[in-house]
């Protein structure tokens, strides 16, 4: 499958890429739900039993069977219909009770292909390619990932380097390496990748700089070290790729790294199930509840356990008034903690704003971009936060840089561009960008029916204000416009105006 590109219905999937394309345009699906797609289109019709599929989405790791069914309805609501139903509506992948599953779509192998080279920017841009875990241990890859990770945030403090962020870097992971071909698709001259190696209390790392112009190698090095030494290391690869690519060495503040390895591993495996199921955010819960016990001034376990408390996966229903207030706590304890850390002060910087404490989250979100120009989602957020205050050009400006930073992102940021949209009053643009399979059936249908509502059509408006409220069945118009940080009047009554059209309730 490594290298070749399937095509169904409206998709197109690229298993050695790890992309899937609807119409052109990026599906934001997740490494395992990649990795089960290409087995079932892989073999059409076919019935696949269920531990081959856990073992194609978690190589050499014992789950639950739950978690290839979370899977697989997550693969059914980003597909949609089609299938063997074709114009009947039917699903794409069928389920053969007590078997497993079966793809029913018809498919196309089709050759390589490359997404549409993005531009380069007006300074040192690079990658960090995931680092390939090389242990005997499938066990360690959250280790090699968490090195990529670390070695991201790093580079990203750099404000002379134009770093690509996390999402899009892992976009390529367990792909065979196109240099030239990935840096094209993320508008970067240089890449970083590497191997890792964890075993018996040591680390081995090999890591290599690449230019993807000219196909050069402009620094490699390898280090065998012990666990201990890991954030030295870290410390010293950044340091030396700034050198080679700004002829100087890095002048950021240090960041505060934990005491705790225990921790670390704990704080790295959660962080990437944050954006995962309700289940998978309860498991990241106890990790880094774990994490902060093991050591209690690791301020990143702070941070990530604020957002898991604000995103409301503890307190079923949303974030409440209390996990509000505990998602503060922690934000501030953590930036307390480490006052350098960007991630901490635009966390800080976001809640402040839903308690309107807004000269001081305005402050926050402008230390967390002079600590780090970078970092793509402190700019998604801002967008948000500043189309509230009625800054609809800004919001726009931010999104957008938020995008080039982030190529791949998160579903939230297509939600973040359609509100800004709707702000701008560029409707059709708005229906456009909450359409897409990343954002279409969340939380965005709301600002989708106002669109809809203020181009007159009244009907599509009103079906999608009913399909939200089967999922937001308590939502009321006057509790939204109150829990959110408007600062403007005239932005509120334009986003009031458009749900009243589009028949949400009062």
């Amino acid at each position: 499958m490594q290298g070749s590109r399937i095509a169904f219905g409206p998709f197109v999937l690229d298993p050695g890429a790890g992309t899937l394309l609807r119409n052109g345009d990026p599906v934001a699906v997740g490494h395992r739900g990649i990795s089960l797609l290409a087995a079932l289109v892989g073999r059409p019709g076919e019935i696949l039993g269920k531990a081959e599929l856990m073992e194609a989405a978690w190589p050499g790791t014992a789950v639950e069977e739950g978690n290839l069914t979370v899977q697989i309805a997550q693969l059914r609501k980003l597909l949609g219909s089609g299938g063997d139903g074709g114009e009947r509506g039917g699903e794409w992948i069928a389920t053969v009770p007590r078997v497993g599953y079966r793809f029913l779509g018809a498919v196309d192998r089709l050759g390589d292909a490359k997404r549409k080279p993005l531009p380069l920017p007006d300074k040192p841009s690079i990658a960090v390619l995931p680092f390939v875990n090389i242990s005997n241990d499938p066990e360690q890859q959250s280790f090699a990932d968490g090195l990529t990770e670390d070695l991201i945030t790093d580079l990203s403090r750099t404000s002379g380097l134009f770093v690509i962020a996390r999402n899009s870097a892992f976009a390529y992971k367990g792909k065979a390496t196109d240099v030239r071909g990935i840096a094209e698709e993320l508008g970067v001259r240089y890449l970083l990748e590497g191997s890792a190696r964890r075993a018996a209390g040591r680390v081995r790392i090999n890591a290599q700089l690449v230019d993807a112009v000219s196909g050069d190698h402009l620094w490699a090095e390898r280090y065998d070290r012990g666990l201990d030494d890991i954030f030295a290391v870290q410390d010293e690869v950044t340091a030396k790729i700034v050198e080679a690519l700004l002829g100087r060495l890095r002048v950021s503040p240090p960041r505060l790294r934990p005491k705790s390895i225990e921790a670390y591993d704990l704080c790295v495996r959660a962080r990437k199930l944050m954006d995962d199921t309700p289940q998978s955010a309860r498991e990241a819960h106890l990790m880094l509840t774990r994490a902060i016990s093991l050591d209690p001034d690791y301020a990143e376990a702070y941070r990530w356990l604020a957002m898991n408390h604000w995103m409301g996966w503890v307190h079923s229903g949303g974030p409440t008034k209390p996990a509000r207030g505990v998602a503060l706590d922690l934000a501030r304890k953590a930036v307390a903690l480490d006052p350098n850390d960007a991630g901490s002060r635009w966390i800080l910087a976001y809640l402040l704003a839903y308690e309107r404490s807004f000269t001081e989250a305005d402050a926050e979100f402008a230390k967390a971009i002079a600590l780090d120009p970078n970092e793509a989602d402190t700019f998604a957020a801002l967008s948000d936060i500043a189309v509230l205050a009625g800054r609809v050009d800004e919001g726009l400006e931010y999104v957008r840089k938020a995008f080039r930073l982030n190529p791949f992102p998160a579903s939230w940021y297509y939600l973040t561009l359609g509100q800004a949209q709707y702000a701008a009053g560029d409707y059709e643009a708005a229906v456009e960008t909450l359409r897409r399979d990343e954002t279409y059936r969340t939380s965005s249908r709301r600002f989708l029916a106002a669109s809809l509502a203020q181009l007159g059509r009244l009907d599509d408006a009103r079906a999608e204000a009913e399909l939200f409220l089967v999922g937001n069945p308590h939502f009321t118009t006057h509790h939204w416009a109150a829990t959110e940080p408007f600062r403007d009047a005239a932005t509120l009554d334009h986003f009031v105006e458009g749900f009243r059209k589009a028949g949400l309730p009062e």
